[in-house]
Protein backbone atom coordinates (compact mmCIF):
# COMPACT_ATOMS: atom_id res chain seq x y z
CA UNK A 1 0.00 0.00 0.00
CA UNK A 2 3.21 2.51 0.59
CA UNK A 3 3.33 2.29 -3.31
CA UNK A 4 -0.15 3.42 -4.25
CA UNK A 5 -0.03 6.68 -4.01
CA UNK A 6 2.95 7.51 -6.01
CA UNK A 7 1.94 4.26 -8.53
CA UNK A 8 -1.21 6.24 -9.60
CA UNK A 9 0.55 9.59 -10.11
CA UNK A 10 3.10 7.58 -12.12
CA UNK A 11 -0.03 6.06 -14.19
CA UNK A 12 -1.68 9.06 -14.86
CA UNK A 13 1.43 11.18 -16.21
CA UNK A 14 2.54 7.98 -18.23
CA UNK A 15 -0.65 7.34 -20.24
CA UNK A 16 -1.03 11.33 -21.05
CA UNK A 17 2.55 11.81 -22.00
CA UNK A 18 1.69 8.37 -24.08
CA UNK A 19 -1.93 9.90 -25.80
CA UNK A 20 -0.07 13.60 -27.53
CA UNK A 21 2.67 11.00 -28.63
CA UNK A 22 3.48 9.73 -31.74
CA UNK A 23 5.99 7.25 -30.63
CA UNK A 24 3.94 3.46 -30.18
CA UNK A 25 1.75 3.47 -27.34
CA UNK A 26 2.52 -0.11 -25.34
CA UNK A 27 0.81 -1.74 -22.94
CA UNK A 28 2.56 -4.38 -20.62
CA UNK A 29 1.01 -6.08 -17.65
CA UNK A 30 3.17 -6.89 -14.97
CA UNK A 31 6.31 -5.21 -13.74
CA UNK A 32 8.68 -7.76 -14.95
CA UNK A 33 6.73 -7.83 -18.33
CA UNK A 34 7.38 -3.53 -18.17
CA UNK A 35 10.72 -3.05 -17.54
CA UNK A 36 11.89 -5.74 -20.33
CA UNK A 37 10.14 -4.05 -23.22
CA UNK A 38 10.87 -0.18 -21.13
CA UNK A 39 14.76 -1.76 -21.65
CA UNK A 40 14.44 -2.95 -25.10
CA UNK A 41 11.92 -0.01 -26.22
CA UNK A 42 14.11 2.62 -24.73
CA UNK A 43 13.28 6.29 -25.84
CA UNK A 44 11.76 5.31 -29.30
CA UNK A 45 8.14 4.07 -27.19
CA UNK A 46 5.81 4.86 -24.46
CA UNK A 47 5.18 2.32 -22.38
CA UNK A 48 2.14 1.84 -19.74
CA UNK A 49 2.21 -0.79 -17.19
CA UNK A 50 -0.96 -1.99 -15.75
CA UNK A 51 0.03 -3.57 -12.41
CA UNK A 52 2.48 -2.03 -10.16
CA UNK A 53 4.62 -3.08 -7.41
CA UNK A 54 3.01 -5.65 -4.86
CA UNK A 55 0.35 -6.32 -7.50
CA UNK A 56 -0.45 -9.71 -7.36
CA UNK A 57 -1.54 -10.64 -11.00
CA UNK A 58 -3.14 -14.21 -10.57
CA UNK A 59 -5.83 -12.36 -9.07
CA UNK A 60 -5.59 -8.98 -11.07
CA UNK A 61 -8.96 -8.28 -12.55
CA UNK A 62 -8.84 -5.35 -14.97
CA UNK A 63 -10.77 -2.30 -14.92
CA UNK A 64 -12.70 -0.70 -17.87
CA UNK A 65 -9.82 1.90 -18.06
CA UNK A 66 -7.51 -0.89 -18.31
CA UNK A 67 -9.58 -2.50 -21.60
CA UNK A 68 -10.09 0.93 -22.61
CA UNK A 69 -6.25 1.21 -22.43
CA UNK A 70 -5.30 -2.14 -24.42
CA UNK A 71 -7.96 -1.88 -26.89
CA UNK A 72 -6.33 1.70 -27.72
CA UNK A 73 -2.42 0.23 -27.70
CA UNK A 74 -0.61 0.43 -30.55
CA UNK A 75 1.18 -3.30 -28.94
CA UNK A 76 0.06 -5.47 -25.78
CA UNK A 77 3.08 -7.87 -24.00
CA UNK A 78 1.79 -9.86 -21.27
CA UNK A 79 3.72 -12.69 -19.59
CA UNK A 80 1.36 -15.77 -20.58
CA UNK A 81 0.89 -19.08 -19.50
CA UNK A 82 -2.53 -18.05 -17.31
CA UNK A 83 -0.33 -15.74 -15.02
CA UNK A 84 -2.76 -12.62 -15.84
CA UNK A 85 -5.76 -15.71 -15.41
CA UNK A 86 -8.51 -12.92 -14.80
CA UNK A 87 -6.88 -11.71 -18.26
CA UNK A 88 -6.56 -14.51 -20.71
CA UNK A 89 -9.77 -14.06 -22.45
CA UNK A 90 -9.45 -10.25 -22.72
CA UNK A 91 -5.95 -10.91 -24.59
CA UNK A 92 -7.50 -13.25 -26.87
CA UNK A 93 -10.22 -11.05 -27.90
CA UNK A 94 -8.34 -8.02 -28.59
CA UNK A 95 -6.00 -10.22 -30.66
CA UNK A 96 -9.33 -11.99 -32.49
CA UNK A 97 -9.88 -8.25 -33.34
CA UNK A 98 -6.46 -7.52 -34.90
CA UNK A 99 -4.88 -5.99 -31.76
CA UNK A 100 -1.10 -6.81 -31.57
CA UNK A 101 -0.87 -8.64 -28.56
CA UNK A 102 2.14 -10.72 -27.31
CA UNK A 103 2.79 -13.21 -24.63
CA UNK A 104 6.53 -12.90 -23.82
CA UNK A 105 6.90 -16.55 -23.36
CA UNK A 106 5.39 -17.45 -26.74
CA UNK A 107 9.42 -18.63 -27.83
CA UNK A 108 9.80 -20.76 -24.71
CA UNK A 109 10.28 -24.94 -25.81
CA UNK A 110 7.66 -26.99 -23.94
CA UNK A 111 10.39 -29.28 -22.69
CA UNK A 112 11.64 -26.29 -20.74
CA UNK A 113 8.23 -25.54 -18.83
CA UNK A 114 7.68 -27.11 -15.40
CA UNK A 115 3.85 -28.87 -15.43
CA UNK A 116 3.22 -29.14 -11.37
CA UNK A 117 0.94 -31.53 -10.43
CA UNK A 118 -1.64 -28.81 -9.22
CA UNK A 119 -2.15 -26.54 -12.28
CA UNK A 120 -4.24 -29.35 -13.65
CA UNK A 121 -2.18 -29.40 -17.14
CA UNK A 122 -1.27 -25.95 -17.20
CA UNK A 123 2.41 -24.63 -16.77
CA UNK A 124 3.72 -22.56 -14.26
CA UNK A 125 3.94 -19.12 -15.69
CA UNK A 126 6.85 -17.66 -13.08
CA UNK A 127 9.78 -18.05 -15.67
CA UNK A 128 11.38 -14.69 -15.00
CA UNK A 129 12.99 -16.67 -11.86
CA UNK A 130 14.79 -19.12 -14.19
CA UNK A 131 17.61 -16.22 -16.12
CA UNK A 132 18.03 -18.75 -19.70
CA UNK A 133 14.34 -18.48 -20.03
CA UNK A 134 14.01 -14.82 -19.30
CA UNK A 135 16.67 -14.21 -21.89
CA UNK A 136 14.71 -16.06 -24.63
CA UNK A 137 11.52 -13.50 -23.87
CA UNK A 138 13.79 -10.71 -25.15
CA UNK A 139 13.37 -11.89 -28.65
CA UNK A 140 9.49 -11.78 -29.24
CA UNK A 141 9.57 -8.33 -27.37
CA UNK A 142 12.61 -7.37 -30.20
CA UNK A 143 10.85 -8.85 -33.10
CA UNK A 144 7.06 -7.65 -32.28
CA UNK A 145 8.52 -3.72 -32.10
CA UNK A 146 10.74 -4.04 -35.37
CA UNK A 147 8.10 -5.35 -36.89
CA UNK A 148 5.70 -2.47 -35.80
CA UNK A 149 8.13 0.55 -36.39
CA UNK A 150 11.04 -1.22 -38.82
CA UNK A 151 12.77 2.34 -39.20
CA UNK A 152 13.96 1.50 -35.07
CA UNK A 153 14.72 -2.26 -35.58
CA UNK A 154 18.92 -1.38 -35.29
CA UNK A 155 18.34 0.02 -32.27
CA UNK A 156 15.75 -2.78 -30.55
CA UNK A 157 18.19 -5.29 -31.62
CA UNK A 158 21.13 -3.39 -30.27
CA UNK A 159 19.30 -2.78 -26.64
CA UNK A 160 17.97 -6.63 -26.93
CA UNK A 161 21.30 -7.58 -26.74
CA UNK A 162 22.35 -5.34 -23.85
CA UNK A 163 19.47 -6.74 -21.77
CA UNK A 164 20.58 -10.22 -23.06
CA UNK A 165 24.27 -9.33 -21.69
CA UNK A 166 22.81 -8.20 -18.50
CA UNK A 167 20.46 -11.10 -17.53
CA UNK A 168 23.73 -13.29 -18.24
CA UNK A 169 26.11 -11.76 -16.03
CA UNK A 170 23.40 -11.28 -13.02
CA UNK A 171 23.00 -15.28 -13.25
CA UNK A 172 26.56 -15.58 -13.22
CA UNK A 173 26.52 -13.30 -10.39
CA UNK A 174 23.49 -15.18 -8.61
CA UNK A 175 25.81 -18.67 -8.86
CA UNK A 176 28.08 -17.36 -7.27
CA UNK A 177 26.46 -16.01 -4.40
CA UNK A 178 24.72 -18.95 -4.05
CA UNK A 179 28.02 -21.04 -3.85
CA UNK A 180 28.02 -19.82 -0.60
CA UNK A 181 25.62 -21.61 0.35
CA UNK A 182 26.14 -25.38 1.42
CA UNK A 183 23.44 -27.83 -1.14
CA UNK A 184 21.85 -29.40 2.04
CA UNK A 185 20.76 -26.35 3.25
CA UNK A 186 19.41 -24.98 0.12
CA UNK A 187 15.74 -25.36 0.77
CA UNK A 188 13.09 -22.51 0.35
CA UNK A 189 10.03 -22.59 2.19
CA UNK A 190 7.46 -19.64 0.63
CA UNK A 191 3.59 -18.39 0.64
CA UNK A 192 3.33 -19.99 -2.83
CA UNK A 193 5.21 -21.85 -5.64
CA UNK A 194 6.87 -18.80 -7.44
CA UNK A 195 9.88 -20.67 -7.06
CA UNK A 196 10.13 -23.60 -9.24
CA UNK A 197 12.35 -22.23 -12.02
CA UNK A 198 14.06 -20.83 -9.73
CA UNK A 199 15.04 -23.75 -7.38
CA UNK A 200 15.80 -25.91 -10.46
CA UNK A 201 17.95 -23.24 -11.78
CA UNK A 202 19.98 -23.09 -8.77
CA UNK A 203 19.58 -26.46 -7.11
CA UNK A 204 17.32 -25.53 -4.44
CA UNK A 205 14.50 -27.43 -2.68
CA UNK A 206 11.23 -25.37 -2.84
CA UNK A 207 8.20 -25.52 -1.04
CA UNK A 208 5.30 -23.29 -0.92
CA UNK A 209 2.39 -23.92 1.23
CA UNK A 210 -0.14 -22.44 -1.26
CA UNK A 211 0.82 -24.33 -4.77
CA UNK A 212 1.39 -22.95 -7.71
CA UNK A 213 -1.63 -19.72 -7.67
CA UNK A 214 -2.67 -17.35 -4.80
CA UNK A 215 -6.23 -17.41 -5.35
CA UNK A 216 -6.88 -20.47 -2.77
CA UNK A 217 -5.34 -20.35 0.59
CA UNK A 218 -3.40 -22.86 2.45
CA UNK A 219 -5.48 -25.50 4.03
CA UNK A 220 -4.67 -26.65 7.61
CA UNK A 221 -2.76 -29.36 6.40
CA UNK A 222 -0.96 -27.61 4.25
CA UNK A 223 0.61 -25.83 6.68
CA UNK A 224 0.55 -28.77 9.31
CA UNK A 225 2.77 -30.56 6.74
CA UNK A 226 5.06 -27.91 6.01
CA UNK A 227 5.76 -27.15 9.71
CA UNK A 228 6.70 -30.76 9.66
CA UNK A 229 9.16 -30.91 7.28
CA UNK A 230 10.70 -28.09 8.32
CA UNK A 231 11.69 -29.37 11.70
CA UNK A 232 12.47 -32.68 9.95
CA UNK A 233 14.81 -30.44 7.44
CA UNK A 234 15.80 -27.86 10.36
CA UNK A 235 15.58 -25.47 8.18
CA UNK A 236 16.59 -22.34 10.19
CA UNK A 237 14.41 -19.56 8.06
CA UNK A 238 11.06 -18.95 5.84
CA UNK A 239 10.09 -16.31 3.87
CA UNK A 240 7.44 -13.89 2.85
CA UNK A 241 6.27 -12.31 -0.23
CA UNK A 242 5.93 -8.63 -1.17
CA UNK A 243 2.67 -9.56 -3.11
CA UNK A 244 1.46 -12.50 -0.93
CA UNK A 245 -0.27 -12.04 2.19
CA UNK A 246 2.21 -12.92 4.96
CA UNK A 247 0.37 -14.33 7.69
CA UNK A 248 0.07 -18.29 6.31
CA UNK A 249 4.08 -18.21 6.64
CA UNK A 250 4.29 -15.97 9.92
CA UNK A 251 2.16 -18.80 11.50
CA UNK A 252 4.47 -21.75 10.22
CA UNK A 253 7.20 -19.58 11.12
CA UNK A 254 6.05 -19.61 14.76
CA UNK A 255 5.08 -23.22 14.89
CA UNK A 256 7.66 -24.64 13.28
CA UNK A 257 10.44 -22.00 15.31
CA UNK A 258 12.26 -20.88 12.07
CA UNK A 259 12.69 -17.20 11.59
CA UNK A 260 11.50 -15.11 9.07
CA UNK A 261 14.14 -14.88 6.94
CA UNK A 262 12.79 -11.82 4.85
CA UNK A 263 10.92 -10.58 2.40
CA UNK A 264 11.47 -11.65 -1.36
CA UNK A 265 9.62 -10.42 -4.26
CA UNK A 266 7.51 -12.86 -6.40
CA UNK A 267 4.93 -11.95 -9.09
CA UNK A 268 6.52 -8.15 -8.91
CA UNK A 269 9.31 -6.49 -8.47
CA UNK A 270 9.64 -3.52 -6.57
CA UNK A 271 9.49 0.30 -7.00
CA UNK A 272 11.40 1.88 -9.94
CA UNK A 273 14.32 3.75 -7.99
CA UNK A 274 13.94 2.20 -4.69
CA UNK A 275 17.98 1.63 -4.34
CA UNK A 276 19.39 -1.28 -1.69
CA UNK A 277 22.92 -2.02 -0.09
CA UNK A 278 23.63 -5.79 -0.66
CA UNK A 279 26.34 -7.13 2.12
CA UNK A 280 28.96 -6.86 -0.43
CA UNK A 281 27.84 -3.07 -0.68
CA UNK A 282 26.63 -3.29 -4.16
CA UNK A 283 23.81 -1.00 -4.64
CA UNK A 284 21.08 -2.20 -7.30
CA UNK A 285 17.78 -0.69 -7.96
CA UNK A 286 14.55 -2.93 -6.81
CA UNK A 287 12.49 -2.26 -9.60
CA UNK A 288 14.51 -3.60 -12.09
CA UNK A 289 14.32 -7.35 -13.02
CA UNK A 290 18.34 -7.60 -11.71
CA UNK A 291 18.05 -5.93 -8.69
CA UNK A 292 15.16 -8.13 -8.03
CA UNK A 293 16.88 -10.99 -8.59
CA UNK A 294 20.36 -9.42 -6.41
CA UNK A 295 18.05 -8.92 -3.77
CA UNK A 296 16.35 -12.15 -3.82
CA UNK A 297 19.31 -13.79 -3.85
CA UNK A 298 20.88 -11.88 -0.97
CA UNK A 299 18.03 -12.37 1.38
CA UNK A 300 17.78 -15.71 0.63
CA UNK A 301 21.67 -16.84 1.18
CA UNK A 302 22.25 -14.33 4.24
CA UNK A 303 18.88 -15.71 6.00
CA UNK A 304 20.06 -19.87 5.18
CA UNK A 305 23.96 -19.29 5.76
Amino acid sequence: MRYLSLIFLVFCHTWATAATSQKPVVVTTTTMVTAMVQDIGGGDIEVIGLMGPAVDPHLYKPSAHDTAKLRQADLIFYNGLMLEGRMGELFKKLSRKGNKVYAVSNNIPETLLLEPPEMDGHYDPHIWFDPSMWSTCVDVVVVALSTYAPGKKPAFEARGKALKEKIKNTNNWAKNKIAELPPKKRILVTSHDAYNYFGRAYEFQVVGVQGISTVSEAGLADIASTVDFIKAKEVKAVFIESSVSPATIERISKDAHAKIGGELFSDAMGLPGEMETGPDEERYDLGTWEGMMKHNVNTIVEALK
